[in-house]
């Protein structure tokens, strides 16, 4: 048990320590991006702040759309956008070699795997109470058949006609063919 939490409390340190270290990096990728192309500084930051936490909030939104069954779709797609917004902020920074983008690159690949592998981790269900095996058997009850009953051929199968819907009288014109779907 000890080691246990003593596993789990170092991979939270670890968790942090690149998140932040991450954050700060694509943070300040995004700032500057956005200051060198004539906003101001406030707005730099704003900026950093939206692609970033955008990135991280769905995330999390994905996990809790997939614990209660619904569709991802559009929310997975979101993501991958701000997250290659973030990449581009990273790589556009860069010196302009392909050593230079791949190490700009790496804060953002770095905590991007981190994001997945942390929100594709299922928490493990709480186990079940024992409960007694449920006998799911079927004895189907004897039947006593006398001298005096003799078994009878089944009657034959009657299905009922179904139900007929039609239009009220006058709406459909006899002459006029019927196409649904197609407006003429």
């Amino acid at each position: 048990m000890i080691r246990h939490r003593a596993e789990s409390g170092i991979r939270v340190l670890i968790l942090l320590a690149i998140g932040t270290m991450a954050g700060a990096a694509a943070f300040t990728h995004v700032h500057d991006l956005t200051v060198a192309h004539g906003q101001p500084d406030w707005i730099g930051w704003a900026n950093a702040v939206a692609v970033e936490l955008m990135a991280i909030y769905l995330g999390l939104e994905i996990r809790a759309r997939r614990r209660a069954g619904r569709p991802v779709g559009l929310v997975g797609v979101l993501l991958v956008a701000f997250a290659l917004l973030s990449l581009a902020a990273q790589v556009a920074e860069a010196e302009p070699s392909v050593w230079g983008w791949i190490v700009a690159a790496v804060p953002s690949l770095a905590f991007l795997a981190l994001v997945k592998v942390v929100l594709s981790s299922a928490p493990t269900p709480a186990p079940e109470p024992d409960q007694p095996p449920v006998d799911w058997t079927y004895e189907a009850p004897e039947q006593v058949v006398t001298e005096s009953q003799q078994p009878t051929a089944p009657a034959p199968a009657v299905r009922p006609a179904p139900a007929a819907v039609l239009p009220p009288l006058g709406v459909v014109q006899p002459n006029r063919p019927q196409v649904v779907g197609i407006i003429r």
